[in-house]
């Protein structure tokens, strides 16, 4: 019966063990993951973009370094290609090929896991290939240029990549390939409704054109400048009047240094420091002694001071990429701890309420224990009651009801004397009846209890014993608890029971006192006594004890044979 109450404590522990265990395990994560806030990261691209058309390369640099970061915590693959493109074309427009390569290189990881971006695609692959033509790495310009042209984008872009394509063979010096290739873009709808890329089409092709001495050549070059002089494209004709410059310096001298003069001019409009370099290159070796001086002073000091800038500007871009590295991995470490921290609360969290479960179920446990045994106890209780009205009914009524049957049988009844000793003992059994009633009923623990203890206490006079009682009323039994009230009750009954049955004694004396918060009870009688193996056997005296600790109380007996019997009690009240 125990153990089937123990089942639900014990299913109740199993329960919390799972529960604890499970939320040890790592949730996994959900497939439909919730929309990004990209607001932030796009503001930097805006802000960035704005400030590379307003020429603040380094400035723009630091924004889209910025974007790109965001866009990495927020692992937006399509924003940290877009934001590594501009960081790399920026490089390259300072003519930092090496460190533009670089930076479009961190982006081919992102490429390979994201085929939803393919004009972030496209750009890095043709930074790629425009710092390869200037490192006159003409085999993977090409590689790159072929690897953009496949990808899914604008037909205006997919020229673009064919006339870079034609670059790269008229690098190599085959100028009939560039020829095949520009030929057919000047065919082009879109071509031709784009004056920039048509020019810069006519431009290249007239340059083939003089290359192979094809007398279409000049043609070409005037219609590209044409072009360039009414749409205000400075940059553009920098390319036309250097092409111009080839075409006449071995025809026309003074023509040709005209041109490279006014391509000079173009590049020092636009701040083209590179092309500023190669025109006073040109017009050092096609000018007189005393120009070719003046230009070649020039020449070292632009060339001097845009080295300084550029190594400013590299270390400049090396320190923000240093900076936000750093401000990076210390929000990485900030984050760890927190995680940290938050796991080693979870683990507390969890211990607490593993630990708490625990309690809990050996708290079920304990009691439902306590509550068996009080059962078990109760059970044990009224098992022994009934034995002993048994015992008493048996041994003291029965044997009256006998006698008085027997008398009432052999004596005559009609005479007065009988009839007394009939009447006497009828009495006596009517008394014994009353007083195992009383023994057995329950205990009046509210206003009568006083009274009725003395009448219990009283009952156990007789003509051989005489029980003296003294100090009951000094006791306030309105504030002693009942159960306590009842308790001693039983023990006292159980004392004199003890004492009428075994102590043969003629004068029993039970003194109560008061001690500050406590109750004392001695209790002694001048019978036979006993040793403290014949106490072991008395279950009555065992119940005494027991009945005395549960109200964390104390007993001690003092007893020999023939020399007394002495108890002293004592309990909180």
């Amino acid at each position: 019966m125990i153990l089937r109450k123990l089942h639900l404590p014990i299913y109740i522990l199993l329960l919390s063990l799972f529960l604890v265990f499970q939320s040890c395990k790592k949730k996994p994560q959900k497939n439909s993951p919730k929309k990004q806030d990209l607001t932030e990261v796009n503001r930097l691209l805006a802000t960035g973009y704005k400030l590379y058309e307003n020429e603040e390369l380094d400035s723009s640099y630091y924004y889209y370094n910025k974007a790109k970061s965001a866009a990495e915590i927020k692992k937006d693959t399509s924003r940290i290609i877009h934001s590594l493109a501009w960081i790399a074309q920026i490089q390259a427009d300072l003519g930092d090929y090496s460190g533009s390569e670089s930076t479009a290189v961190e982006a081919l990881p992102f490429l390979d896991n994201n085929d939803k971006y393919p004009n972030g695609r496209w750009n890095i692959y043709n930074t790629l290939g425009n710092n390869y033509i200037h490192t006159f790495d003409n085999v993977n310009a090409l590689y790159y240029f072929n690897k953009s042209l496949i990808i899914k984008t604008d037909p205006i872009e997919k020229y673009g990549i064919r006339n870079n394509i034609a670059l790269v063979y008229m690098a190599q010096e085959k100028y009939q390939d560039a020829i095949q290739i520009l030929s057919l873009l000047t065919l082009k709808k879109e071509i031709l409704e784009d004056p920039e890329a048509y020019s810069r089409i006519l431009d290249n092709l007239g340059y083939c054109y003089y290359k192979v001495q094809n007398p279409k050549s000049l043609a070409y070059l005037n219609q590209s400048v044409k072009i360039r002089l009414q749409e205000n494209n400075d940059r553009g004709l920098i390319g036309s009047y250097y092409h111009l410059f080839h075409y006449y310096k071995k025809s026309n001298l003074n023509l040709a240094a005209h041109y490279a003069n006014l391509a000079y001019e173009k590049a020092t409009k636009v701040h083209q420091v590179d092309d500023r370099l190669e025109c006073l290159a040109l017009l050092i070796q096609n000018s007189p002694d005393n120009k070719s001086k003046e230009f070649s002073a020039l020449y070292l000091k632009i060339n001097d001071s845009i080295d300084k800038v550029r190594l400013k500007a590299k270390n400049q871009f090396a320190k923000i990429r240093y900076d936000s590295t750093k401000e990076k991995n210390e929000n990485l470490k900030l984050k760890a701890q927190t995680i940290l921290q938050q796991e080693k609360q979870q683990n507390k969290n969890l211990l607490l309420y593993f630990v708490v479960a625990v309690i809990i179920t050996m708290s079920i446990v304990v009691g439902n224990f306590l509550v068996a045994k009080n059962k078990r106890e109760k059970i044990k209780s009224a098992y022994n009651t009934e034995i002993r009205i048994a015992k008493k009914l048996h041994d003291e009524l029965a044997n009256d009801v006998f006698h008085t049957m027997a008398f009432a049988e052999t004596q005559d009844l009609s005479t007065n004397a009988n009839k007394e000793i009939l009447l006497s003992l009828l009495d006596t059994i009517y008394s014994r009846t009353r007083n195992i009633s009383k023994e057995n009923s329950s205990i009046e623990a509210g206003p009568l209890f006083t009274s009725n203890l003395k009448e219990m206490m009283s009952a156990f006079n007789s003509s051989a014993i005489n029980v003296l009682i003294n100090g009951i009323d000094t006791i306030d039994w309105p504030n002693v608890d009942n159960n306590t009230k009842i308790t001693m009750y039983r023990v006292l009954q159980e004392l004199l029971v003890n004492m009428k049955k075994h102590s043969h004694c003629s004068l029993a004396v039970i003194i109560f006192k008061k001690n500050e918060n406590k109750l004392q009870i001695d209790y002694s009688d001048n019978g036979v006594g006993a040793t403290i193996e014949e106490l072991n056997l008395k279950n009555g005296l065992q119940n005494v004890e027991n009945r005395i600790q549960s109200i964390k109380g104390t007993i001690t007996f003092e007893t020999k044979s023939d020399k007394g019997f002495k108890v002293h009690i004592t309990f909180p009240i």
